[in-house]
């Protein structure tokens, strides 16, 4: 599946090396496949898995280059996450979240980058952006304390980027920790998404130095702390990025299905009719159909996204209210699109879908559970677009 839409501005070298992360991701797909039901099963990804996706590249794609990162652009990261969800939701979440916690840490003072690749390139970031824990502020930093759930990832990074409330006020910040310093306590017992291992992380009166806060007020206006301001990727919006990397899983997820039904159909039964075999039956026929153009659907708004955000970045601009507005019910289009498609193409496969051997049964769980992450909450996102086109800013500024 080919979906051209892209930034005016990318060059030929920009889609050389999209072109070539995705193929390496593809390359992966057998191997994730394979090792999807155990991902499952075990609430985790194999670590074997985030080694190969590290040795191809694929978790340094928002990494700066100045750390031996490729500092690509959004459009990658929502490439490559979505072939990898081909063969794996958890997978594909966990590289998603790896990657844009990269980006994250992208966005502070050199010091902060420097404390966590400066000895080590090759370490990974996972995190929780909101703020349920305290920060309290003195000499030199600050001391954190609190519990973040879910945090995707964190089974497999060293630092954890986690959002806190700064002296028990309103002010909400970000602030980088070594996952040597947190606690890790079993919580994700779920039903969808269960190798992301998304448990919960704990502080215990931890000191943060001052150089590793990030106001989220000043993120979310684009004012970062990078010196770099010549790295484009680092000026993308950060909301919108936020939201739009998480759709990406739900887009792969979605042409697993499709791929997944149509290559069965030929061979599977239409039981109770007089129909030979599903494909060649009229139902099938409108069914699949109508998923795949929901699934064009969703990449379309998910990529328009990526495309205004990446040329925005390139440009040096901070997109206004109205583009980030747009942005976010992309988002949430592009992910009630791609699960609306899997639930056409559960029932047209039939209560077969839902055997254990069947890998439409995780898709379908992966799907639901994914789609309903808070930021990509298609209902917010929509009542934030909608405020946007009646002039309404009131207090929702913060969240586009």
């Amino acid at each position: 599946m080919t979906i051209a839409l892209d930034r005016p501005g990318a060059t030929t070298a920009d889609r050389e090396l999209r072109a070539d992360l995705v193929g390496r991701a593809a390359k992966l797909l057998p191997r994730l496949a394979g090792q999807a039901e155990r991902s499952d099963r075990e609430r985790l990804v194999p670590a074997e898995n985030m080694e190969a996706l590290a040795e191809a590249g694929l978790l340094s794609i928002l990494q700066p280059a100045r750390y031996g990162g490729l500092q690509t652009d959004i459009r990658t990261c929502l490439e490559v996450s979505r072939e990898v969800a081909r063969a794996c939701g958890s997978t594909a979440w966990t590289t998603t979240l790896l990657n844009v916690c990269s980006w994250y840490v992208g966005l502070y003072p050199t010091q902060a980058q420097d404390d966590i690749w400066a000895d080590d390139p090759t370490a990974r970031v996972a995190g929780v952006l909101a703020p349920t824990a305290s920060a309290r502020e003195v000499d030199g930093g600050f001391v954190v304390s609190g519990r973040w759930s879910p945090a995707s990832g964190q089974a497999h990074a060293r630092w954890a980027i986690v959002g806190v409330l700064r002296d028990g006020g309103p002010e909400r910040g970000m602030v980088l920790v070594p996952m040597a310093e947190l606690t890790v306590e079993d919580t994700w017992f779920v039903t969808g998404m269960r190798g992301t291992a998304s448990n919960t992380l704990i502080a215990d009166e931890i000191f943060v130095p001052s150089h590793r806060y990030l106001s989220s007020a000043d993120a979310a206006a684009g004012r970062y702390a990078t010196p770099h301001t010549e790295e484009a990727v680092y000026r993308s919006a950060f909301v919108p990025v936020s939201a739009l990397v998480l759709a990406a899983p739900q887009l792969g997820l979605a042409q697993a299905a499709l791929d997944l039904v149509v290559q069965k159909a030929p061979n599977r039964a239409m039981t109770y009719t007089f129909y030979d075999n599903q494909a060649v039956a009229p139902t099938t026929q409108l069914a699949v159909a109508q998923a795949a153009s929901l699934i064009d659907s969703a990449h379309l708004h998910a990529y328009r996204a990526a495309a205004e955000i990446d040329e925005a970045a390139a440009q040096g601009s901070y997109p206004d209210y109205d583009a980030r507005a747009r942005a976010r019910m992309d988002t949430g289009v592009a992910a009630v699109h791609a699960r609306e498609a899997i639930r056409i193409l559960v029932s047209a496969h039939g209560a077969g879908s839902f055997a254990e051997v069947n890998p439409l049964q995780r898709i379908w769980r992966d799907s639901e559970a994914g789609s309903r992450h808070a930021i990509v909450n298609p209902e917010v996102s929509t009542e934030i677009y909608g405020k946007s086109l009646l002039g309404i800013r009131g207090d929702v500024t913060d969240l586009v």
